[in-house]
């Protein structure tokens, strides 16, 4: 496996392609693991596994699939399962190390359950992640079999305001336009985030469907203030809104231009058939015609053009059957 595919976590299948949203998990799961009534809360415990992710970042509310291959990811994936265990997601702040430790991780990631798993032909595991919340790792204790830390939740409380809804609309309309640009997100994402009411929800959702640099798609996760999270996202939609378009635009008038060249061309030879036709002019002419056409459109030094000129003159004073 090249350097590239290989580490502690890479991606599987892409998650802008088909991504799951975790449904049913909006203001009501805010309050079930924020609740301190003791409801039926969402446990995390204080010591997990912790699973480096390479070059990306697995938000709350979201279901993501991705691809490991080291022995230790693929050990802390087994321990997990058989144990019924959360896992603690956070990404390597360089993509490049194939095999992060401590030092090479955010401390902000989501805590996550392990969904689904099989195994590929090359000996990797194709998991589905669930995110649950996030988290702060306070501690690591161990480096071995895998990394594993002390973390404290991060629970986010859900506020509302004018300018709230605000940005959620202004996320939701540039994220619509955004599917309809974008050929890897799949057209099923737009009603699905239409139902999502919950502006933190519906933010997740946005960034899980955009390609997003790391170092802001770690900073969309660490911010605690709902408002400037919504904001850093809108801002970051519509900057990738507005470079489909240009890219789109930029395709259209190369096109139109290839399109423009292909009809001059039909013409040109539509107009030399017409002359065959009416006898108004022979090959040779003809040929004549098509020599100073790329004489005057060559764009050659003046010397050169003037010696392919007086070539020009020379042929069309030739014979018809001369045998130059």
């Amino acid at each position: 496996m090249s350097g590239k595919m290989r580490g502690i976590t890479d991606q599987w299948l892409n998650p802008l392609i088909n991504p799951v949203i975790v449904k049913g998990l909006g203001a009501s799961f805010h309050k079930e693991v924020n609740d301190d009534g003791g409801g039926d809360k969402l446990q995390v415990p204080s010591r997990l596994p912790i699973l480096p992710l390479r070059g990306m970042v697995v938000y709350p509310m979201t279901v993501v699939p991705i691809r490991i291959g080291q022995p230790q990811s693929i050990r802390l994936i087994e321990d997990a399962l058989s144990n019924r265990q959360i896992v603690g997601l956070v990404a390597s702040r360089d993509s490049e190390v194939e095999t992060p430790g401590s030092d090479d991780v955010y401390r902000v990631g989501t805590a996550a359950m392990v969904h689904r798993l099989s195994k590929a032909p090359d000996g990797t595991l194709l998991l589905i992640i669930q995110g649950l919340l996030r988290i702060r790792i306070e501690e690591f204790v161990d480096q071995s079999p895998y990394l594993t830390a002390y973390v404290s939740a991060i629970p986010e409380q859900i506020e509302t305001s004018l300018e709230i809804e605000a940005l959620r609309r202004g996320i939701l309309d540039n994220a619509r336009r955004l599917i309809e640009l974008a050929p890897t997100i799949p057209e099923e994402m737009n009603p699905i985030l239409i139902d999502i009411e919950d502006p933190l929800q519906l933010a997740y959702a946005v960034a899980n469907q955009m390609r997003i640099d790391l170092d802001d798609a770690q900073r969309l996760l660490e911010l605690d203030d709902i408002t400037a999270k919504l904001r850093l996202l809108l801002g970051l939609v519509m900057k990738e809104v507005e470079v489909l378009e240009l890219g789109r635009k930029i395709q259209s008038e190369a096109q139109s231009e290839m399109q423009k060249t292909q009809r001059e061309y039909f013409l040109r030879e539509q107009q030399k058939a017409i002359r065959r036709e009416l006898g108004e002019a022979d090959e040779q002419k003809i040929e004549v015609e098509e020599f100073r056409e790329k004489i005057e459109t060559a764009g050659m030094p003046e010397e050169a053009e003037k010696e392919a000129r007086r070539e020009l003159d020379r042929l069309s004073k030739l014979p018809t059957a001369a045998a130059e």
